[in-house]
């Protein structure tokens, strides 16, 4: 049985043919995916699709991915691929021009465990953090997004985004010189220890 395994372990006895595996990598994974693709859409339908196509995809192709990954950032990755042809599909049989690469992020909020924050000053930093962050440009909050939520390294980032290390690394670095003008560091150290 397959329980408290390392995401490592678990794509490597999916990519070697467990049932098991898969279905642990889809269970750990689809909440989070589903998250993700909110982010740029709110055609619900369409992020279960791209989810499920996602999956459908790395059991075809189990044998000839790489061994070797990291299995977020990975999953993260061909997801909005994926969900970037949906979108860019839809588009054309809608007559409407959105691109994903421009769609805006539509706003940053926190997970259920982060708003149960016990302290009423902690929550108005929170909420005050949020209201700044929904300020920054949407570029800039997205790989805020991408660093602190999903913990993905300056070099995935800026992968996914298609853009150098350097400009990623400027983007994180204005974001929190524009925060950390706005609030109290104190805030700000509480936000990032949050996430």
């Amino acid at each position: 049985m397959i329980v408290n395994t390392s995401d490592i372990e678990l794509w490597e006895l999916f990519t070697s043919g467990s049932q098991t595996a898969f279905g642990r990598l889809y269970d750990k994974y689809a909440d989070l995916l589903y998250a993700f693709g909110l982010r740029y859409t709110s055609d619900k339908d369409m992020v279960k699709d791209c989810i499920q196509d996602l999956f459908i995809d790395l059991l075809h192709y189990r044998d000839e991915l790489a061994k070797d990954v990291n299995v977020r950032f990975y999953l993260l990755k061909s997801f909005k691929r994926k969900l970037h042809t949906a979108s860019k599909k839809a588009a054309i049989f809608s007559l409407n021009e959105w691109d994903l690469d421009d769609k805006v992020v539509s706003r940053f909020s926190f997970s259920a465990e982060q708003d149960t924050v016990s302290d009423e000053r902690q929550r108005e930093m929170l909420q005050a953090l949020a209201v700044e962050i929904n300020k920054l440009p949407e570029r800039q909050k997205e790989i805020l997004y991408l660093k602190f939520t999903h913990n993905l390294d300056y070099e995935e980032i800026a992968s996914m985004m298609q853009i150098s290390v350097p400009t990623c690394r400027t983007f994180v670095y204005r974001a929190i010189k524009e925060l950390r003008g706005k609030l109290e560091i104190s805030a700000i150290l509480l936000i990032l220890w949050t996430l």
